[in-house]
Parts: C-alpha cells; sequence; structure tokens
C-alpha cells in the first residue's frame, strides 16, 4: 500500500488517551475502576439545553447551516462575549467549531505553514503540540517551572524565537497546571509577541472555572489584531460529547474562515449549536452549582493531600490538581501511572503526557463524587512530608 504522509509519524500520541483506554478495558472486563484521568464533568447537562436540542430534532431542524454557525448562536456568542469577557467583537469574527480542538486546529492552519514554529506551554495540553505536527510544522515547548510558579519567563521565551517562529500558544486558566494568567503577565506576553511580529492562540477553556482569581481574556488587551481565541461549551456546560466551541478571530478574516471552514467540517451539527443557544442564553444556575462541587472537591482534596505529606500545586483555575509523585515515580512517570493504575486500580494522567516538564507529576480531575475522588487520591502513595508535617505548596507569581 502508499505511505502516509512522511510527518504523520512524527505526531506524538495521547499520554492521557493511553491510560484512560486501559482503564475503559479493565471496566468492560468487570474491574472496579476510579477513573480520575480525563476532563469530564461529572455533573448533568442542565434540562433546559438538552430541552433545546431535542426540540431541534422533533422538528427536523437537521440541515445544512451557515459555516460561521446558526445567527441565534452567534450572536447570543457576541453578546456573551461583551457581558462577560469585556471583549467586544463583531458576528464575523465568531465562528462556532466542532468543540475548542477545532478551534485551535483552524487557528493553527491559519498561521503555520510547513517547518514554521509555534511556542507551546511545557507542561501543557496535548492538542498544542499534536496539531502542529499534524500540518508538519514545528511545536517549540517553552518551560513552565515550578520556581516560578509555573508561568512562563519573558527572558526565556525571547531565547526560543528563530525567524520560524510564528505564533504562541497562551493557555489560561491552564490545562493541566491550573494556574490563571494576570493581567500584567498577558500585557507582557503581547509585548513580547509584537515584539516578534508573532500570533496568539489563546485556549480559554476554562473561562468559567477560576478560584477567588478574575479570568482575563488576553484579546481584550490587544491592539493590533493578532490574537485568536478558543473558546468551549464542553467544561462549562457539561457537554463534552456534544462538541461545541468557537473561535474569536482577529477581524477581517470572514472571507478565508468561510473557506476554510467549508474545507473542514463545513459546519458543526444543528441540533447541537441551538443546545448552544439554550446554553449561552438559558439560566446559568448549572454553571454556578458545578463551579461549587468543584471548589468543595478542591477543598477536600488538598486537605487529605496536606494530610498525606503529598506536595501538590494549589489550583487558581480549573477543575484539576497538579500533584508530585516523583517520590514514587522513579524517573518515569508515564509507567507508573500504568502500574499505579494496574495495582490500584485509580486512573490519573501522567504529567509527562502533558511535556517533559510534567515528569515526576500527574493531573488528577475533580470533576468526580467526593466519596470516588478520595478514595482514589487515598490510594496514592504517602509523600515524603508523612511524618506529620504539612507540605509547603509551591509558589504563584
Amino acid at each position: 500500500m502508499p505511505n502516509l504522509a512522511s510527518h504523520i509519524s512524527s505526531v506524538p500520541a495521547s499520554g492521557i488517551r493511553r491510560v484512560f483506554l486501559l482503564a475503559s478495558e479493565l471496566a468492560a472486563g468487570g474491574e472496579d475502576v476510579i477513573s480520575l484521568v480525563v476532563g469530564e464533568p461529572d455533573v448533568a447537562v442542565a434540562p433546559h439545553i438538552a430541552e433545546a436540542a431535542k426540540r431541534a430534532w422533533d422538528r427536523d431542524d437537521t440541515n445544512y447551516t451557515a459555516n460561521a454557525g446558526i445567527p441565534e448562536l452567534r450572536t447570543a456568542i457576541v453578546e456573551k462575549l461583551a457581558r462577560e469577557n469585556r471583549l467586544v467583537v463583531d458576528t464575523e469574527q465568531v465562528w462556532v467549531t466542532v468543540g475548542a480542538t477545532q478551534a485551535l486546529d483552524q487557528a493553527m492552519h491559519l498561521t503555520l505553514s510547513q517547518g514554521d514554529e509555534i511556542l507551546v506551554p511545557d507542561p501543557g495540553y496535548t492538542t498544542f503540540s499534536m496539531v502542529p505536527r499534524m500540518l508538519d510544522a514545528v511545536p517549540v515547548p517553552y518551560a513552565l517551572r515550578a520556581e516560578h510558579g509555573f508561568q512562563p519567563s519573558i527572558d526565556e521565551l525571547d531565547a526560543l524565537v528563530t525567524p520560524r517562529t510564528r505564533a504562541i500558544v497562551v493557555n489560561s486558566p491552564s490545562n493541566p497546571l491550573g494556574t490563571v494568567f494576570p493581567e500584567s503577565l498577558l500585557r507582557e506576553l503581547l509585548s513580547f509577541a509584537r515584539r516578534h511580529d508573532l500570533w496568539v492562540i489563546s485556549d480559554e477553556v476554562y473561562e468559567y472555572f477560576t478560584w477567588n482569581e478574575p479570568h482575563v481574556s488576553i484579546a481584550t488587551l490587544d491592539t493590533d489584531d493578532r490574537v485568536f481565541t478558543a473558546f468551549s461549551l464542553s467544561k462549562t456546560y457539561a457537554m463534552t460529547g456534544v462538541r461545541v466551541g468557537y473561535l474569536v478571530t482577529p477581524p477581517g478574516m470572514a472571507a478565508t474562515m468561510r473557506t476554510v471552514q467549508e474545507a473542514t467540517i463545513s459546519c458543526v451539527n444543528t441540533p447541537a449549536q441551538f443546545a448552544g443557544v439554550a446554553a449561552i442564553t438559558g439560566s446559568q444556575q448549572a454553571v454556578a452549582d458545578a463551579r461549587e462541587h468543584y471548589r468543595a472537591n478542591l477543598a477536600l482534596a488538598t486537605a487529605l493531600l496536606d494530610s498525606r505529606g503529598i506536595r501538590y500545586l494549589r489550583p487558581r483555575g480549573t477543575f484539576y490538581l497538579w500533584i508530585d509523585v516523583s517520590h514514587a515515580s522513579d524517573g518515569d512517570v508515564a509507567d507508573w501511572a500504568e502500574r499505579f493504575l494496574l495495582e490500584q486500580r485509580v486512573a490519573v494522567a501522567p504529567g509527562s503526557a502533558f511535556g517533559r516538564s510534567g515528569e515526576g507529576w500527574i493531573r488528577v480531575c475533580l470533576a468526580a463524587p467526593e466519596k470516588v475522588l478520595l478514595e482514589g487520591l487515598g490510594r496514592l502513595p504517602a509523600g515524603p512530608l508523612s511524618t506529620g508535617a504539612l507540605p509547603t505548596n509551591l509558589p504563584q507569581a
């Protein structure tokens, strides 16, 4: 048979999905597995959202829509951006996508050519490195280190720029870390991008889940139209499988976006778009309830880790915990996570799946029933401070 494109073999497999699939196989075989590995809300979709999708099916509203999405959804998004993000955009800048994953993919398709480089956070979500490889471009990791509060160093970013650098990915709130970038740092990142004439691709999927910290959309600080922003309804409204997100582009890209969208998906499925309208314009009580559920789980989880001497990064956003298991993982956290699943029947995401800087760490999803979460965390090996002293939580800038 013919060969696949040569660059496809360079696309890294997802270390998260590897553990998830192994856990699924164990569960299918009748094993009782605690799954804290994927970012899946454990709350139900709000009834008014499901009902909106059902009504679309019932009235046979299943035809093609405009490439950018139905007018009702785009208008709702424009109003939400102005109200919640303080971001004023024209409707032609809003493009409904198959989740934030496609939004990120579109932004990278628009900005990267073969051999181009894009700066991506390390640790950072796997898609940030996978998509450039799919385009035969080069993801260049920028390290987020504990000693810097897991926030980027502008000096280190400057040193990574080459004549081939075209863009930088910014992720706040961060998956997997839970860090939230203050406005001052976002301004520094924009100044860096201007200095090197780079595009900025901002992932703001967890915008609604911050803990005593304001979320700032970097596009609100942009003065020269270089920011693409990826948003999603998946985590906010417990709609991960519905696959509705949106990309906000700089102005003046409507004609190009119509072509790109037609070439990739044509449009997002129509009933899902009506569900999106209901999600954004309807009651937000379910979002508030989910936020409090995750906040309560965070408090319980960190108390348990403290009592067992296990070091972790206290998150300022998302529903994840970044936990240090280097005292047990022996330099290979991916192998340790698989053994931990096989021996303890608890699935967690190995930190190395998010980049080289994640070695020795794991990401745990807090979106779980309280009893399940505490049982899973309770099976982690006790930390080096287990004699009674509490761990020192890592600094944040």
